[in-house]
């Protein structure tokens, strides 16, 4: 991924800030010796400091490759939106040049794969009291007279250790105060899908 000095992230606050409000991406993994990766969506909770952790079925082939080479990515992109070319044009609108603004984090790291009940049923805990704070979801527990107990076997659990990081939020950041101005209020005058979201992000990194 390309990131010019102005679309980088300005410290470990901003992304970790960022993906903390973010829980649906893309897992990657490219095993050894193939040809493509396997890319597979989930949710997942992030710890806000270097920890991921999700969960997918049992079927799904994403699994050989990460025990061939427990390494993988998780990518996520969001405010993304188009940005006319004579939105962005520094002179004639006939002849601007159109881009996206959006925000991306991608981050590597190495894998270590739970397939113990308890720790299944402690990971699947973890991701709960992410998306469900109310806590009316019962805990999970992998005892053996639990209703949990039958379904646990169809999945595996994921702890994902983040390694490296590449973060980038392309938000205009080497246009002029009064350009960016002027195409955030184009943005909030198009008020299109995600159009909030990328001016809030122009707006801040102002």
């Amino acid at each position: 991924m390309l990131i010019h000095p102005w679309d980088a992230s300005a410290s470990d606050r901003e992304w970790r800030e960022w993906l903390s409000t973010r829980d649906f991406g893309q897992l990657i993994a490219g095993g050894r010796g193939r040809d493509l990766p396997v890319v597979t969506p989930a949710h997942f909770a992030f710890d806000g400091d270097r920890t991921i952790v999700t969960h997918l079925a049992r079927p799904n082939p994403i699994w050989p490759l990460l025990e061939e080479h427990p390494r993988a990515l998780v990518t996520v992109i969001g405010d993304y939106t188009y940005i006319r070319a004579d939105w962005n044009a520094t002179a004639d609108p006939a002849y601007g040049v159109p881009t996206s603004y959006y925000a991306t984090v991608q981050v590597e790291g190495d894998v270590r794969l739970v397939d113990d009940p308890e720790e299944k049923a402690e990971l699947l805990d973890r991701q709960l009291r992410h998306f469900e704070p109310d806590g009316a979801r019962a805990p999970v527990s992998a005892a053996r007279d639990a209703p949990d107990r039958r379904s646990l076997p169809g999945i595996r659990g994921i702890e994902f250790t983040i390694t490296g990081v590449r973060a980038k939020f392309k938000f205009g950041g080497n246009r002029s105060a009064e350009e960016r101005e002027r195409i955030g209020a184009r943005l909030a005058e198009r008020g299109g899908p995600l159009d909030e979201e990328a001016l809030a992000q122009l707006r801040r990194r102002g």
